[in-house]
């Protein structure tokens, strides 16, 4: 009876928007069939076909379920998005766009044969307007943060996504009519819905609601499939690339600005001259700095610091103080709490570079983060370092750059280690100090645990910084590039275009390319020599490969085309998906790259002479397994302990190739081509 039930909750869902309430859905169900609770209960949490989001008034029932909780119809179909003619037989419908959005110029169906069976035409069309994020125009991140009239987006005229509230669509705006983003398409005059129809243009709100419904599912599926750790022995390296938008955006401090100008001009990182900023939420709306910012940061490196230190100095004493011998008390100074990240009762928060464990040796700057255990009354004891004070003289079996890895991979797993003969276990219970833990499995004692970066000061920034320069400049690069490489006299974070002329380099990168497109002609050639990328690559060459047991990566040659506008900030900075134009995100969220030239020709944009750029990249692709629009990163493989490296359209015959850790490329070429 389940499949039943399934394809009569998926029709009885499309026909109502996409999404009903469940007390409203029951209604419908009792009036057809007498369905078990374990029954529907069953299908309710079939997580490949429905979405829940849950209500607000009290539980009841179906597993907690509260009558206003939201069920919604959830596909993995998707379209096809190569040109007609191209596409060498993918799993994908293939059916023009326009027809699913409402306003093809043809006006006939080619599908009744395929779904005639399960679902009407009207029904699967619903469907995949909330399931196929290449359907609905994407929400500008940009727009969604910032204090500009359009948020941080700064090219309004020609951006090509929806600038409206993001929390507005996903039914959670707490600032109602006072929120200074838009709560309204009309405020979007762009023609991003021409082609819809005008039931679906009024249907919109529902059909985005529908769409982060399912997207919140799908992001904490991805985080719970992923196994907490068995042992510390060999920590894992993790990129934060692969980490949700949202995390990103908010927190992360962009390293290439610390170092130099970034050259992205709509980054998605926080432009700051420090590695930490820290930011208090007064109003409600808007973040504003700290004052004595470094003294802030260093209270809050030490582990004994529940509160920020802010003392001020104390006032030179009068006269008639000094003849009665009474000492004015100092000033009460507003102080930040690091255990409630407060100051004057509003919320704090610290942005911060990339942790110091996810990148290479190369990257300068990352956030090195130490953890600690509570020894003594006062005492603060980083693991795996002795204390002959405390007598504590056994190390622990894991270290701070152990534990911040396992940290990142789940944060709220469960870790065993050893001190002595004691075994114990530490508790991620979130970002507070005060809710970590760790156990004596054998005493059940409980010591507070606490994770604190390791303090860097302004000067240090700027030292950092010079001793980099200078290094890069006076370093040999004999050894480490490729001996075909022209010499390299810029410093490392610099880049050179060497054009190519005739030569094998130059025929090997014009067969790739005119395979795929062979009428079209190339105007140039470039090499792209950029050290800092290159020494990136190869370590984390290296690293895959240890992880492979010593055998090689397996590695490409593959496409991607973006706007000429973007080529500078690649070359010196490398691809990064957020920024590189929207590819969509069928087979995941990253960078997609693709064996045909012709492929990648769909995303590369005429510049004012009528030519379009188009980047050949070395690409360490390793272990790969059909990707899906909710991956921000590669699912686990079957033992669920090892990765995949990246995901494929298709695993038997693999054209586009998503990569969610930008270290795994190397942008090796730049085609100019008409």
């Amino acid at each position: 009876m389940n499949p039943s039930i399934s394809k009569f909750i998926t029709k009885t869902l499309c026909d109502h928007q996409g999404c009903l309430d469940l007390e409203s859905l029951n209604g419908i169900i009792n009036k057809q069939f007498t369905v078990a609770e374990s029954i529907l209960q069953t299908v309710l949490f079939d997580h490949g076909k429905i979405a829940i989001r849950a209500g607000k008034q009290k539980a009841a029932g179906i597993k907690g379920l509260s009558p206003d909780s939201l069920i919604v119809a959830k596909t993995s179909l998707r379209l096809c998005q190569v040109k007609n003619g191209q596409c060498s037989q993918c799993e994908h419908l293939h059916v023009c766009k326009f027809l699913v959005l409402g306003k093809c110029k043809f006006g006939f169906s080619i599908i009744q044969a395929i779904v005639s069976k399960d679902l009407t035409e009207k029904q699967l069309f619903q469907l995949l307007l909330q399931n196929d994020p290449w359907l609905l125009p994407e929400v500008c991140s940009h727009y969604n943060r910032g204090n500009g009239l359009h948020g941080s987006c700064k090219n309004n005229a020609s951006c090509l996504k929806l600038h409206i509230c993001q929390h507005f669509l996903e039914g959670d705006c707490r600032f109602g009519s006072t929120c200074k983003r838009a709560h309204s398409f009309k405020c979007n005059e762009k023609p991003l819905f021409q082609f819809f129809s005008q039931e679906n243009i009024e249907n919109r709100s529902q059909l985005y609601r529908n769409r982060f419904i399912i997207a919140a599912q799908e992001l904490q599926g991805d985080a719970a499939c992923s196994a907490a750790p068995q042992a510390v022995e060999s920590p894992p390296r993790l990129s934060l690339d692969s980490k949700p938008m949202s995390d990103i955006d908010k927190n992360e401090i962009c390293l290439f600005f610390i170092r130099r100008k970034c050259r992205f001009k709509e980054c998605a990182r926080v432009h700051w001259h420090l590695p930490y900023r820290w930011q208090v939420l007064e109003d409600g709306v808007t973040w504003n700095d700290l004052p004595n910012m470094e003294e802030i940061e260093k209270a809050y490196c030490d582990p004994r610091c529940d509160k920020s230190t802010m003392d001020q100095p104390l006032p030179a004493m009068t006269l008639f103080e000094r003849l009665s011998l009474k000492r004015p008390q100092p000033p009460a100074s507003p102080v930040v709490d690091f255990m409630s990240m407060t100051y004057k009762s509003s919320p704090v928060r610290r942005l911060s570079t990339v942790s110091s464990v996810s990148k290479p040796p190369t990257f300068i700057l990352t956030t090195e983060w130490l953890w600690y255990w509570k020894c003594g009354s006062e005492q603060w004891l980083e693991f795996g370092k002795s204390n002959a004070e405390e007598q504590v003289e056994e190390q622990a079996s894991t270290t701070s750059p152990m534990l911040e890895s396992l940290y990142l991979a789940d944060r709220d797993g469960v870790v065993p280690f050893c001190v002595g003969n004691q075994q114990y276990i530490l508790n991620f219970k979130g970002d507070l100090g005060t809710q970590m833990y760790q156990q004596n499995l054998k005493y059940k004692t409980k010591r507070e645990v606490r994770r604190r970066p390791r303090f860097v000061s302004a000067e240090e920034v700027n030292k950092k910084l010079q001793s980099q320069s200078s290094q890069s400049q006076g370093s040999s690069t004999a050894e480490s590039f490729p001996s075909h490489w022209d010499k390299i006299d810029p410093p490392d974070y610099d880049y050179k275009l060497i054009l190519l002329s005739k030569s094998k380099e130059y025929d090997m990168i014009v067969t790739l390319f005119q395979r795929t497109m062979p009428k079209s002609k190339i105007n140039t050639i470039h090499r792209i020599q950029n050290p800092f990328l290159w020494k990136v690559f190869q370590w984390q060459k290296e690293e895959m490969m240890k992880k492979n047991d010593g055998k090689a990566v397996n590695q490409l040659y593959l496409f991607h085309g973006t706007d000429e506008s973007l080529s500078e900030a690649i070359c010196e900075q490398n691809f990064d998906w957020r920024m590189c134009g929207a590819h969509g995100t069928a087979y995941g969220k990253g960078s997609y790259f693709a064996r045909d030239a012709s492929y990648s020709d769909m995303y590369s944009r005429r510049s004012k002479s009528q030519s379009k750029i188009m980047f050949v990249a070395l690409v360490l692709v390793g272990d790969y397994t059909k990707g899906n629009s909710s991956y921000v990163k590669p699912p686990p493989k079957g033992n669920g302990k090892t990765f995949y490296n990246s995901c494929v359209n298709s695993e038997s015959n693999p054209s586009i190739y998503i990569i969610f850790d930008k270290q795994q490329v190397y942008p090796e070429y730049l085609i100019n081509y008409s």
